[in-house]
């Protein structure tokens, strides 16, 4: 575990753009596959992806908070039209990176607890 830490504290700066967007990618595909295996009624799978999904999400934050850290906050220098559309996708990432997480804390807790329906219920979203 400890040379995991130290492996993950050695990347550079650099490359946690593009490590978090594959981390991203990973994740929809993830959560693609674990909806179309409840979808086939494949529980231990979807339970398995949706797993999966959550992993890479966690650590998807882990460095994005240590990028954010080492780095601060960085500015968008582009002007014109390009400016609007940059910041009408940051509202709408910036919300949904605020209510998502408990969102999904509260579906995996429901179908921890057994309580499908109502984890299907929040799952949807």
């Amino acid at each position: 575990m400890t040379e995991n830490f130290y492996l993950l504290a050695s990347l550079p700066l650099s490359m946690i753009p593009s490590i978090n967007a594959a981390l991203n990618a990973t994740c929809v595909l993830l959560l693609l596959l674990g909806y179309i295996m409840i979808r086939k009624n494949k529980i231990t799978a979807h339970k398995y992806f949706m797993g999966l999904a959550f992993v890479v999400s966690i650590l998807f934050l882990i460095l994005y908070l240590i990028y954010h850290y080492q780095v601060g906050s960085v500015s968008f220098t582009g002007r014109g039209w390009i400016r609007s559309i940059y910041f009408t996708i940051l509202i709408s990432h910036t919300t949904l990176a605020v209510v998502i997480p408990p969102m999904a804390c509260l579906t995996i807790y429901r179908a921890i607890r057994g309580r499908f329906k109502s984890h299907a219920k929040i799952a949807r979203w």
